[in-house]
């Protein structure tokens, strides 16, 4: 009896297969791409053809040469110490510091409520943005909504109550206003450390 084939399963191993001279983690980052690529597109796109959407992506021989080519091209460029020659390298700062510097601003702006403490849970949370932003373990995707929920609607939300409620001397709604932001930044720092990349 002949197994049904899945169309984006077979689309994703030409690419692989095609790509197999890039380098391990390269050719996983492009196929982690394609497939939410695929996923983000059919959920958007409920009635489209699965057929569809991957002729839209292109040939996997296609792919993969673009992929080689900005790779070449990346290693192109030397670094400005070390081995004359040898590939730049992206910094890589752990997963785990952009979430926790993001995290972590919510609690130090409300222990250090006056004027200093505020400034450096700002630049906490605006560093751990740029961090987060600039990260190699995460999709665009990811990283934009991380950004979003984590540093922005969070700060949003915190202006205009501070602008309209009289700010931290508003007592317990201020507590659990930001309370609750602290919960949407510490949740959304838990879904970032699950959908990281290795």
């Amino acid at each position: 009896m002949k197994t049904p084939t899945d169309p984006v399963r077979d689309y994703l191993s030409a690419v692989e297969r095609e790509a197999s001279v890039l380098p391990a983690d390269r050719r996983q980052e492009l196929l982690a791409d394609l497939a939410e690529h695929i996923e983000v597109t059919r959920a958007e796109r409920p009635d489209a053809a699965v057929g569809e959407v991957l002729a839209e992506l292109g040939d996997p021989r296609t792919i993969a040469a673009t992929a080689l080519s900005e790779a070449e091209n990346g290693a192109a460029g030397t670094s400005t110490r070390g081995d004359v020659g040898a590939p730049a390298r992206r910094g890589k700062v752990h997963p785990l510091v952009p979430l926790l510097m993001l995290t972590l601003s919510m609690p130090f702006m409300m222990v250090f409520s006056a004027a200093p403490g505020q400034l450096f849970g700002v630049l906490f949370r605006i560093t751990g943005a740029v961090l987060l932003c600039t990260s190699v373990h995460w999709t665009a995707v990811r990283k934009t909504t991380g950004v979003l929920l984590a540093a922005v609607l969070p700060s949003v939300i915190i202006s205009t109550w501070n602008l309209s409620n009289g700010g931290p001397e508003a007592g317990t709604p201020a507590l659990l206003a930001n309370l609750a932001m602290l919960a949407l930044m510490a949740g959304t720092a838990a879904w970032l450390w699950r959908v990281r990349r290795a």
